[in-house]
């Protein structure tokens, strides 16, 4: 094996304790999330064991960060995000804005103008929305709101929700959506 390889997967094992010990997480625990054993995960973050990719994908889903962030892979010096549109419902686009699993994830979603009936879907998770154009319609538990350009609205994803754009026209609207209890935090610097 090449050398530059063996160091690389010499580094995960430490690496995965880092990011086990940074989160306060149990070995007990990350094996419940990952079906991994303890004793394995013992052993890889000791380095007494190489992992292998039916290893890192779910511990990389379980800690929020890439393949790549775990085996240190080069950067690759493209960072842009390269968008592929997922066509929704009701002529509805999907552009996700984020590639790295787990963790908060960004999209952008265009809704055609439309007058459709609310469906309202629960989930896990919380969910942040920011208004780009047009005037989202937001149909949240009991409540019927139409949300302007530059207006934001922030929930719990179990409570039954439904986005829909107005006759008068198309809406733009970007959502942070993050597992239950990650919420996003929006900073902004004093005057």
């Amino acid at each position: 094996m090449d050398e530059t390889i063996d160091r690389a997967l010499d580094a995960v094992g430490p690496r995965l304790k880092r990011l086990r010990q940074q989160r306060e997480t149990t070995l007990t625990a990350l094996a419940e999330q990952t079906g991994i054993s303890a004793s394995t995960l013992s052993r890889l973050e000791a380095g007494l064991r190489r992992p292998t990719l039916e290893q890192l994908l779910p511990l990389a889903r379980a800690y929020g960060v890439t393949l790549d962030e775990l085996v240190d892979a080069p950067a690759t010096g493209d960072p842009r995000v390269h968008l592929r549109p997922i066509a929704g419902e009701n002529g509805a686009t999907v552009l996700p804005l984020t590639r790295r699993p787990g963790g908060i994830q960004a999209y952008k979603f265009v809704l055609p103008a439309g007058d459709d009936q609310p469906n309202p879907r629960t989930h896990e998770g919380h969910d942040w929305v920011y208004v780009l154009n047009g005037t989202l319609r937001l149909v949240l538990g009991e409540h019927d709101l139409l949300l302007k350009a530059g207006e934001v609205a922030e929930f719990d994803t179990r409570t039954p929700h439904w986005f829909g754009a107005t006759g008068a026209g198309p809406v733009e609207f970007l959502s942070l959506i993050g597992r239950q209890g990650e919420r996003a935090h929006v900073r902004v610097a004093s005057a």
